[in-house]
């Protein structure tokens, strides 16, 4: 009799603990899923897919093209098209600007090493001539045309679209959507990095190997203390204020300190 007690009320307690588990899952499974605070978005990355379905309608080759150096007040701006291989694409193609520089170097060498690229530069004397947006646009059809074979279609970063000798589209925020445009923008951007970084060693004192030309306290103290040089955009406000050149013709540069 003793054993069946014992036996009973270990039963009893398995039995009590099964219904509080029990009532737990339950509990649980009622409570809302967990979501994000307000304001933090999803992260997309850029794909493949615009490409592919072009590629199902016997639409090849295709371009991504985009540009790196708008904003800065020294050096050009340089524009890169690429067309990817779609049996070959490399892992991790990015906006270049949410990517660190040795992530972007690393993209930069095996997008040239399995894609077909091609890089034009727009000079200072260019954008001083014809205005930044212009001579970008000239750039970016300079890239593709420089491209070892024609594209049938061309996917361009931004609002604008340029003059390809094909079927263009324009896509807003493209370097985080399309791809190529991702490639095109990386290899943009480390292009035009090297070359500010070998127009640094050229002009010591100027720090161009760190900000690439772009509006920063260092960058303004030299030109306050050492001048412009041919490198420069005269139609960017700071730099025609320090020419003494300044009017109406200058552009509304910005005058601020702008990010890198």
């Amino acid at each position: 009799m003793l054993i069946i007690a014992g036996m009973n009320r270990l039963a009893t307690g398995r039995t009590q603990i099964d219904g509080k588990q029990t009532a737990k899952r339950d509990a649980a499974r009622k409570e809302p899923a967990a979501r994000l605070p307000l304001g933090d978005e999803e992260i997309t990355r850029p794909t493949f897919r615009r490409e592919r379905a072009a590629l199902k309608r016997g639409v090849w080759p295709i371009a991504g093209c985009d540009e790196a150096g708008r904003g800065p007040l020294a050096g050009p701006v340089v524009a890169a098209a690429v067309i990817l291989d779609p049996d070959n694409i490399p892992r991790g193609l990015d906006d270049s600007k949410r990517l660190t520089p040795e992530r972007r170097a690393v993209l930069y060498e095996r997008i040239c090493a399995r894609a077909q690229v091609a890089v034009a530069l727009a000079p200072p004397a260019r954008i001083d001539r014809d205005n930044i947006l212009r001579a970008s646009l000239w750039a970016l059809t300079r890239a593709v045309a420089a491209l070892p074979v024609k594209p049938a279609l061309v996917f361009v970063d931004g609002r604008d679209r340029i003059d390809s000798g094909c079927d263009c589209q324009a896509v807003i925020g493209g370097d985080g959507l399309v791809a190529s445009i991702a490639a095109a923008s990386i290899v943009a951007k480390v292009t035009r990095d090297r070359l500010m970084a070998c127009l640094g060693a050229a002009h010591p004192g100027y720090g161009f190997e760190r900000h690439m030309g772009y509006s920063v306290p260092e960058h303004f103290a030299a030109l306050d203390r050492l001048g412009p040089t041919i490198h420069h955009r005269r139609s960017f406000s700071p730099v025609a204020i320090a020419l003494g050149e300044l009017g109406a013709d200058a552009d509304d540069a910005i005058g601020d300190v702008l990010p890198l």
